[in-house]
């Protein structure tokens, strides 16, 4: 009796408690933007294209009507030079940054991030949020095999990574882009780098045609210029989803790519940073990804389709392993003789 009544004073304790963290949660996210109010404005520089970023800034200011996002878009490169000329110019003037994955370490390195755990990460598989808080990815993008299934028999098509390198798909049959660095590096991380560049020059010795961009190369593909194409998930999707006769498998392990959010360490405006990063990765901002045919990341936002993510073994590429990406990037452009 006497550990009945402990158990039922313990229980009565918690759900009186309940309304109390309750109350905390909602204070602290009033306070956020009230602060956020106070400072009017965030600053807000991407790589994700522009159409799809003036979309997601006007919706945030539709819910906050009295913040004003400042919004810059470039290409991955260009991004980071341009943040790192302005720290060395000690101009700071962005707050948060959603970029590429290869981007993280130079900027932690510098000592350009600040740790932020949104409130939102807690709905976020814990391999796509960094243990520190200084990154939690926006969007992902796994790598996968897609074909013309005009020219290939859903039966015939690859299943693993060993059948890519069967006879019958030797010679110019394979759309491989020349900057496929991460597919290289999640295999060298699922693999060990022995094997992966092994398979790598087997790889290239099936002759496959090398060329720059995912969108295009999918395009030719669906075209019937090439049987199979290694490229981003999403992006082939797009073409299967209008009728075009393309579709794809997954190769396991599948490596995937993290698009980061990061916040800025000297960032001028904090807290309409802190509350821009938590509508990004809020339900409402992740099914804005989905009209944009991009993968979400949070539990309760499914892919269109959900097999986009979802009934394969993955391999996400953390940004912080991107350590020797240099000699990645070597290594790879070495193996196809990339000049």
């Amino acid at each position: 009796m006497k550990t009945k009544g402990v158990t039922l004073l313990a229980s009565l304790f918690v759900v009186m408690a309940l309304p109390s963290i309750s109350q905390a949660q909602a204070d602290a996210g009033s306070n956020l933007v009230e602060a956020a109010r106070q400072e009017g404005k965030a600053v807000y520089y991407t790589t994700m294209t522009l159409s799809q970023s003036e979309e997601v800034v006007e919706k945030f200011q539709k819910k906050y009507p009295f913040l004003k996002v400042d919004l810059f878009r470039t290409g991955g490169g260009p991004l980071l030079n341009k943040i790192q000329t302005e720290a060395r110019g000690g101009l700071h003037a962005w707050d948060v940054v959603s970029g590429r994955g290869e981007m993280v370490l130079p900027l932690m390195d510098a000592k350009l991030l600040a740790s932020y755990r949104s409130p939102q990460s807690k709905f976020i598989a814990q391999d796509l949020v960094d243990a520190e808080g200084y990154w939690t990815a926006y969007y992902v993008n796994p790598y996968v095999l897609g074909y013309n299934t005009n020219r290939v028999k859903k039966e015939d098509v690859p299943k693993t990574y060993e059948q890519l390198l069967e006879p019958r798909w030797k010679g110019k049959t394979i759309s491989i882009d020349d900057e496929a660095y991460g597919l290289l590096s999640g295999l060298i991380k699922a693999w060990g780098k022995e094997k992966a560049v092994a398979y790598f020059k087997k790889l290239a010795a099936q002759e496959p045609v090398v060329m720059r961009g995912n969108t295009n190369r999918v395009q030719l593909t669906a075209a019937g210029e090439y049987d199979l194409i290694v490229a981003y998930a999403p992006t082939i999707q797009r073409e299967t989803s209008r009728g075009a006769p393309i579709d794809w498998v997954p190769l396991e392990p599948v490596p995937v790519q993290v698009n980061p959010l990061m916040l800025a360490a000297k960032a001028p405006h904090p807290n309409a940073a802190k509350l821009f990063i938590d509508f990004l990765l809020s339900k409402r901002g992740q099914k804005m990804l989905v009209g944009f045919r991009r993968i979400p990341v949070h539990e309760n936002v499914e892919a269109d389709p959900p097999r986009l993510f979802k009934g394969y073994k993955r391999i996400v590429e953390h940004p912080e392993e991107y350590r020797s990406f240099s000699e990645t990037v070597k290594l790879y452009q070495q193996i196809f003789d990339l000049r």
